[in-house]
């Protein structure tokens, strides 16, 4: 029964922290973490967390092991070369929370499989601040009776979960669910400024649109808690991670046939944030862009006819 096995968690983050001291403080049993930070395993000194001497050690002790990692690379090589590939028993379970593409999703839980060891793509969606409070959104690939046994344990970090399908379902649905914030961020930043420079208060702009159809959690989040006051923290999701899911995105995109030339000029976006000095800062920064018109081609504004 899952509420009796002992959990490993690899990867404190900004979302691994606070999702690994939700399962501490909520599960019954032995808890293990690991993290390269010194100071990311510290901050889970109040709970029963025990730190890890190494991934190792944490990957051999573990009944479930969850990854919260910065993506694809990191997991493969911890599943597939690493900790988890050399030390998880058989009969384990691998919860990988992070984000990474479809493809490795499944080419992981086959290599193993071999091994007796089951695997789940299970990453999540919402803030910092959701992680906090134990209220993410979990989507989640993986057969059912793998489902059935770490459904207890997703309870412990999210108030949605989503079974999609088979092993890379998860992966799937935050990718799109990814790219439509990515999109609305844009959008989102372009209507702002629209709006500023015709002569709208940018606070009146959200609270009118938020009471019609143009409302939506970007509006209500990105848009009131960070581009209205121009408020773009270090620390949280930049350009750098957006560009690593939107690649993950045109990844997807081509080996499904899909072509997608809204996502194409989004990219454009992002790219552009970092070269402009806006890495390392909350993506939602890309308003910006649109302030300086640096997103015009040629210098020409948009619009202008030119």
């Amino acid at each position: 029964m899952s509420n009796a096995e002992t959990i490993g968690f690899i990867g404190l983050g900004v979302m691994g922290g606070p999702m690994c001291r939700n399962v501490a403080l909520k599960h019954p049993c032995r808890v293990i973490a690991f993290d390269l930070s010194a100071a990311a395993l510290e901050a889970l000194a109040d709970t029963k967390a025990e730190p890890a001497t190494s991934p190792e050690a944490l990957a051999a002790e573990a009944d479930v092991i969850f990854l919260s990692l910065p993506g694809g690379p990191q997991v493969e090589s911890v599943c597939r070369e690493g900790a988890v590939a050399t030390h998880a028993k058989a009969g384990a379970v691998v919860v990988d929370l992070s984000t990474t593409p479809v493809a490795l999703a499944r080419a992981v839980a086959a290599d193993l499989a071999r091994k007796g060891i089951a695997f789940a793509d299970a990453p999540v969606a919402r803030t910092r601040e959701a992680a906090q409070r134990g209220e993410l959104s979990v989507m989640v690939g993986a057969p059912p009776p793998v489902f059935e046994r770490i459904k207890p344990l997703l309870d412990y970090i999210a108030t949605d979960i989503t079974h999609g399908g088979d092993v890379g379902a998860g992966q799937v649905l935050k990718l799109v669910n990814n790219m439509l914030v990515f999109e609305n961020v844009v959008t989102l930043a372009e209507m702002i400024v629209l709006g500023e420079r015709a002569g709208v208060a940018p606070e009146v702009l959200l609270d009118a649109v938020s009471k019609g159809s143009g409302d939506s959690f970007v509006l209500r989040n990105h848009g009131r808690k960070s581009m209205l006051p121009r408020d773009f923290p270090e620390r949280s999701f930049p350009p750098e991670y957006v560009l690593k899911d939107i690649d993950y995105v045109f990844q997807l995109a081509h080996e499904t046939g899909v072509p997608l030339k809204a996502a194409e000029t989004v990219r454009r976006y992002y790219q552009k944030a970092i070269e402009k000095g806006l890495g390392g800062r909350y993506f939602p920064g890309v308003i910006r862009l649109v302030e300086d018109a640096t997103m015009a081609e040629d210098g020409s504004q948009a619009g202008d006819g030119s």
